[in-house]
């Protein structure tokens, strides 16, 4: 007696197909599971056996050996319950076979029969409806997470007894309705705005600037002078996501177990703060069966890394390839997978150990040889791929006093919009989505300047000893600042204010 399902496995960020089969055969009672399962894969024979008998049908007392292919795909996590406790009963004959060929089944067996929340049930449903399934048939707990698809049935199953009931045809589930993302009822509630930041208006500009085009910061200042409040309100400047980035994230955020049932998809920016204590594998992924690391998680929105200098250098010097390609490659001896790395990098740090260098309120208690010493935690390499570099200084205290509020994040943001569109037309067609991803090509297409402008570069260059690198970027940021005026043509003054942010000394 044989029976085969439809299920599915998780490599990184995509998901594969995997064929459940089932034998049942005579020999001394037990089940066998082959082809590359973990741990917890392995135990689901316990749960697959209280379940099947707790829902009122009878578990085969012979031989049953369930293979997992392919073979040399790793399988991991409890998905594969659902699809190995409806093949032992389809092998078993007291379900029929006929309907289940064209569905795909995943879900964890509680010992009573119902169905469990799991992971990564978003790319399946995606995969499923590119592969030409009818049908996916998923735990009632991810509905949520699943009603933002379109294009295949889906039916949210609350226990094994329900799904039996639904392929006997004696009692249908009812399929899950779809709604678009704008009817999703999730918890958008921000906590930060520009409004409340106080003062910092050179700083506020310049992340204006790198929301618009996509340009990584770095802001250095005194304890207390506001850096990170304004790193945490950055996200509320940043353009809407499209429903493909919608998608694109909470894909991420669904295997790597993120979501709630309150937040079951990610429609704003994601806004991640590793501590200085992380390791290099929790920022840039990997393990065992390599999963997505910070840098990965805050994909289409802001990595904030605060006291920079704090990291371990190892972990900091990782970041160079990401920052430059947008994805990381993560090689292990199973599999080599590439994970999408789309992000704005927002760093802080103090200019010194005590952090009051140059600060006209409190004396720096650092020698000089301290200062250089922290300032170097930081390599040249890692900086030249920092677009904007601000000074954040103290704020005084008339300004904190100010009952009035700062220009909110919703005024700023609706420029950011309008420019971004700007660059959605002018790159519609290629990979490029803001100014700061494009190459040399790009750069020479869009950013064409004068005589009088190259004259002024030229001299920047060498008062500042710019790299190439460097001189790129002054031409993209002076690209973006274009954009937020709304004019066709690079200006003299946007090249100007452009070289404010790059850093006095080198």
């Amino acid at each position: 007696m044989l029976s085969k399902i439809n299920s599915s496995a998780i490599i990184g960020l995509e998901a594969k197909v995997v064929d459940v089969e089932i034998d049942i055969h005579n020999g001394l009672p037990g089940i066998l599971i082959v082809g590359l399962p973990s741990k917890e894969v392995d135990e689901s024979k316990e749960r697959v056996r209280s379940a099947i008998k707790n829902s009122g049908y009878s578990f085969p007392q012979q031989r049953i050996t369930v293979n997992l292919a392919p073979a040399d795909l790793p399988k991991t996590g409890p998905a594969y319950d659902l699809p190995i406790a409806i093949g032992v009963l389809a092998a078993a004959e007291q379900i029929p076979k006929e309907t289940l060929n064209d569905s795909i089944f995943i879900g964890e067996l509680s010992l009573n029969g119902n169905l469990r929340h799991i992971n990564g049930v978003l790319p399946i449903i995606l995969m499923a409806i590119e592969q030409g399934y009818k049908s996916v048939f998923i735990p009632f707990v991810n509905s949520r997470e699943a009603e933002i698809v379109s294009g295949i049935d889906i039916y949210p199953t609350k226990n094994l007894e329900e799904l039996i009931y639904h392929i006997k045809d004696e009692k249908k589930i009812k399929k899950l309705k779809f709604k678009k993302v704008a009817e999703v009822k999730v918890d958008t509630e921000e906590e930060f705005d520009f409004a409340y930041v106080k003062g910092q208006e050179f700083a506020k500009r310049a992340l204006e600037i790198a929301a618009t085009g996509g340009h990584n910061v770095i802001m250095i200042g005194p304890p207390g002078s506001g850096k990170t409040l304004l790193a945490r309100s950055f996200p509320t400047i940043m353009p809407e996501m499209s429903l493909d980035e919608i998608l694109e994230v909470t894909k991420i955020y669904s295997i790597s177990g993120l979501l709630s049932e309150e937040n079951s998809i990610i429609i704003s920016r994601p806004y991640r703060q590793p501590h200085h204590t992380a390791s290099d594998i929790a920022l840039v992924g990997g393990g065992q069966h390599p999963k997505p690391g910070e840098i990965t998680l805050a994909h289409r929105g802001v990595l904030f890394l605060d006291e920079l200098p704090e990291f371990n250098k190892n972990v900091l010097e990782v970041l160079r390839q990401p920052l430059e390609d947008h994805f990381v490659t993560v090689a292990r001896a199973t599999a080599t997978l590439k994970f999408p790395a789309d992000f704005i990098l927002i760093a802080a740090m103090n200019p010194c150990p005590c952090g009051f260098n140059n600060d006209p309120a409190k004396e720096c208690i650092c020698s000089q040889s301290q200062i250089n010493k922290y300032q170097k935690k930081i390599s040249g390499p890692l900086l030249d791929r920092i677009d904007l570099y601000l000074e954040v200084p103290r704020v005084k205290y008339q300004k904190l006093t100010k009952d009035s509020l700062s220009e909110s994040s919703i005024d700023i943001q609706k420029r950011v919009q309008k420019a971004r569109q700007i660059q959605n037309k002018r790159f519609e067609g290629t990979k490029v989505k803001t100014n700061s991803s494009m190459m040399v090509k790009d750069i020479k297409k869009y950013c064409v300047i004068n005589d009088e402008m190259k004259d002024f570069i030229k001299k920047a260059a060498q008062k500042f000893n710019l790299s190439a690198r460097s001189f790129h970027k002054i031409l993209k940021i002076s690209r973006t600042i274009a954009d937020l005026e709304g004019v066709k043509d690079i200006e003299l003054k946007h090249i100007a204010e452009a070289l404010q942010y790059r850093p006095k000394e080198n």
